[in-house]
C-alpha cells in the first residue's frame, strides 16, 4: 500500500467509524465546527506517527510542507494540537473498536507487562513542576535504574493486539494496576515476577482469570519445563510490542506537561499501532507485519 493509498484508507475508516461512534450527536456542545474535521485530525496524527513524527510539532510541520493541498483546513500548530488533544477519548474508543473487530478480547490467552515513562531527568526531578502530585519515583528492573514519572501498564492478546493500557505513578505495583486492565477478559493472563502473589492469584481466579507468572530462582516451579519454556516464549511477545511502541512511536518519551496532552499522545500511538495490524489483516497479511508495512509507507 502506497503512502497516498494509506492516507485515504485511514481517513475513510476513521470517518466511517467516527460517525458511528457519534450516533448523530455533536462532539462539541457549542460553537462552530473547526475548519479541519475531526476525521482529518486523527488521520494526520496516525499517518504522522507511522512516519516517525511523535510530537504535535513534528506531525503538523510535515503535513504543512507535504500534504497541505489534501488538508486545506490545517491551521496553526496551536489549534491543531488543541483539537487533537480534545479527541483523546475518541481515539481511545476507536482503538477499542479495532481490538473488538480483531477478536482480541475473546482470545483465551493475554499478556501483561509495564514500561517506564519518565517525565524528566532524574537530577531535575526535585525541581520539576511537571506532574507535581501525580508522578512519583519508581524502579525499572529492565534498565536497572530509578526514575521519576509514571509507569505504563499494557495488556495484549496472544497475537499482539493491544487490549488495554493504564498509567500509574511509578511507585504503584503491577498487581494493583492489573485490575484496571483485566476486567474485560477471561482465561489465562501471563505476567512476569512483578505479578507474583498468592492472594492476588486467588482474587484473579475469582474473576475467571488464571494468572501465570515467572518464578523466582528460590521457588519451586509447579509447571513442567517444556510448558514453562512455551509460556516464556509466548510472554516475550509483549516485549516485542513494547519495543515497537518505544522504537517506532516513542511511547516512553513524555514530551507533555499535563495528563491531558499525555493521554492524547498515548491514545494516538495505540490507535496507530492497532490500525497497522488491522490494515495488514484486511490485506491478508500477518498481524505482526505492521512494522514492515510502516517502512513501505515511509518510503
Amino acid at each position: 500500500m502506497s503512502q497516498q493509498d494509506f492516507i485515504i484508507w485511514v481517513f475513510c475508516w476513521v470517518a466511517d467509524n467516527l460517525m458511528e461512534l457519534q450516533q448523530g450527536t455533536r462532539l462539541r456542545s457549542r460553537g462552530s465546527p473547526p475548519r479541519l474535521s475531526d476525521a482529518e485530525v486523527i488521520t494526520i496524527e496516525v499517518i504522522g506517527e507511522y512516519l516517525g513524527f511523535s510530537t504535535d510539532k513534528g506531525i503538523w510541520t510535515y503535513f504543512c510542507h507535504h500534504w497541505r493541498e489534501w488538508f486545506p483546513g490545517l491551521g496553526s500548530r496551536a489549534n491543531f494540537a488543541k483539537q487533537a488533544s480534545n479527541l483523546w477519548v475518541v481515539k481511545q474508543k476507536l482503538q477499542e473498536k479495532l481490538a473488538i473487530l480483531l477478536g482480541a478480547f475473546d482470545r483465551p490467552v493475554h499478556i501483561i507487562d509495564g514500561f517506564p515513562l519518565p517525565v524528566c531527568g532524574f537530577k531535575r526531578a526535585k525541581g520539576s513542576a511537571n506532574f507535581k502530585g501525580q508522578a512519583d519515583y519508581g524502579y525499572c528492573a529492565a534498565k536497572n535504574e530509578t526514575y521519576y514519572g509514571f509507569k505504563g501498564h499494557l495488556m495484549i492478546d496472544e497475537t499482539g493486539v493491544l487490549t488495554g493500557i493504564t498509567l500509574t505513578p511509578a511507585s504503584v505495583s503491577e498487581r494493583e494496576a492489573a485490575w484496571d486492565l483485566a476486567a474485560p477478559i477471561k482465561g489465562y493472563l501471563l505476567g512476569d515476577k512483578g505479578y507474583l502473589g498468592i492472594e492476588f492469584k486467588q482474587e484473579m481466579k475469582k474473576q475467571g482469570i488464571e494468572m501465570i507468572t515467572s518464578m523466582r530462582t528460590n521457588m519451586d516451579d509447579p509447571l513442567p519445563k517444556e510448558t514453562r519454556k512455551m509460556i516464556n516464549a509466548k510472554r516475550r511477545l509483549i516485549e516485542t510490542v513494547i519495543g515497537q511502541l518505544a522504537g517506532q512511536f516513542a511511547i516512553e518519551k513524555c514530551w507533555a506537561r499535563d495528563l491531558w496532552h499525555l493521554s492524547n499522545r498515548i491514545a494516538r500511538k495505540l490507535l496507530s499501532h492497532t490500525l497497522g495490524i488491522f490494515a495488514n489483516f484486511k490485506q491478508g497479511k500477518s498481524q505482526r507485519d505492521w512494522l514492515q508495512q510502516a517502512n513501505v509507507i515511509r518510503c
